[in-house]
């Protein structure tokens, strides 16, 4: 099942890919947690007094950024896109 989610724009001063007027595209989506992980992540986000979804996308990039540097996250990639190569006979 492809993923489900829907394009929104946001205001975003700080970022260096912007779309015009200071806009950068970003997805909406919809997880599910247990309820013992959205306690713990709404007890995270008001210590450091952070919006939910701030502390969300920084677990993420953080998340994104170990596979970038992980070889068997790596080898799977490549062996992804080479499948993906040979099935549109490239």
């Amino acid at each position: 099942m492809p993923p489900r989610y829907h394009d929104t724009i946001t205001l975003d001063n700080h970022s260096e890919l912007q779309h015009p007027n200071h806009m950068k595209a970003t997805k909406a989506m919809t997880i599910r947690l247990l309820t013992e992980q959205a306690e713990a992540l709404e007890t995270v986000a008001t210590v450091e007094q952070r919006p939910i979804s701030d502390v969300i996308r920084s677990a993420i990039a953080e998340h994104i950024e170990s596979r970038k540097s992980d070889p068997s996250f790596q080898k799977g990639l490549k062996e992804r896109l080479q499948r993906t190569q040979r099935l549109l006979g490239r």
